[in-house]
């Protein structure tokens, strides 16, 4: 029978997200044959090379690792078959070719920052609190030809509380998914998977959201909403990408803005979407369309991430400024 020091593992990640499945994997003893991660990019002014967080913790662990160009290269593909992998296991990588999930004897299945079938796609967890969500969890799947839409092996549920911003739901299910993972290991091992259609999770009348992938344009603010629906927007984006307007002032130049921080205002605007209300030393207020937005936490193009008492500090606010719709 085969035991978890024995089952030879592959792991394939590339961003922080995936750190933590690895570690609990090397940690709880778990035979990790290799590890597969993007190849180096240079990165900074300075065009430095950078090296994603999982070749860090795979080189801090002493773990063969490979870095792939292309995922189909017949040296890579030998170079992987000769790590003999009786399972393989995907957290924040790429799409996989069929040559590749399809070699192990007990597959390959993938830690989803969602609860499948619902925000398949690039940005899960961005998407599930932009949307309001309370609650969203993590999900392993076996894979298979289409993306985020192989058998479900195991869900877990987190809530999200009103103040989350992407960054804490995302470390919420940075540490819940790695307790998944190893979970979903031990029941492979025990025999005890019985994955499930997603068909299952849903009928014709589930509305199935998804997650793309999220661009700059993606994060741009319209005022012209509820409060709530931009209260979201930005703990959606918040701390990284960002949600961003452009500040326009009172000749017409405008300079971008990004905002991390806010708060729901609810008070009939007197003003036009996007307005600025202030009292020049505490606080920023922009119009929406049944209240104001506060705007707690922003920065300035070059400058660095301050808090709206210190931008009035440096920063005059005269009236007829706006954001930008």
């Amino acid at each position: 029978m085969t035991d978890k020091k024995s089952l030879r593992i592959v792991y394939m990640g590339t961003p922080d997200f995936a750190v933590e499945s690895l570690r609990a994997l090397v940690e709880g003893g778990y035979n990790v044959v290799g590890v597969i991660t993007m190849p180096d990019k240079p990165a900074g002014r300075g065009y430095k090379i950078q090296y994603s967080p999982v070749k860090e913790y795979a080189l801090e662990k002493q773990l063969p690792l490979l870095q792939p160009e292309k995922l189909k290269d017949e040296r890579f593909l030998e170079s992987l078959r000769q790590w003999n992998a009786d399972l393989q296991i995907v957290v924040a990588f790429r799409m996989l070719p069929e040559i590749v999930w399809n070699m192990p004897r007990l597959g390959t299945f993938n830690l989803h920052a969602s609860l499948l079938p619902q925000y398949r796609g690039a940005a899960p967890i961005n998407w599930a609190v932009i949307n309001g969500e309370t609650q969203t969890g993590v999900t392993t799947f076996f894979l298979s030809h289409e993306i985020d839409t192989g058998r479900i092996i195991k869900q877990e549920t987190i809530d999200i509380a009103d103040t989350d911003n992407v960054g804490i739901v995302h470390d919420k299910l940075m540490t819940q998914g790695a307790r998944l993972v190893t979970d979903t290991v031990d029941a492979i091992l025990n025999g005890t998977v019985q994955p499930r259609e997603q068909s299952e999770f849903f009928n014709s009348d589930t509305e199935l959201k998804p997650a793309p992938k999220i661009f700059k344009e993606t994060c741009r603010i319209n005022w012209a909403q509820p409060i709530k629906t931009i209260y979201d927007f930005v703990r959606g984006l918040s701390p990284y990408p960002a949600a961003w307007s452009e500040l326009e002032d009172i000749n017409g130049k405008r300079l971008p803005v990004k905002i991390f921080e806010t708060e729901k205002i609810p008070e009939t605007p007197v003003s036009p979407c996007g307005t600025i209300r202030t009292d020049g030393k505490k606080f920023i207020d922009v119009a929406a369309n049944d209240g104001y937005i506060r705007i707690h936490c922003l920065q300035l193009s070059g400058k660095k991430r301050m808090s709206a008492k210190d931008f009035l500090c440096g920063n005059s606010l005269q009236k007829g400024e706006k954001f930008i719709l």
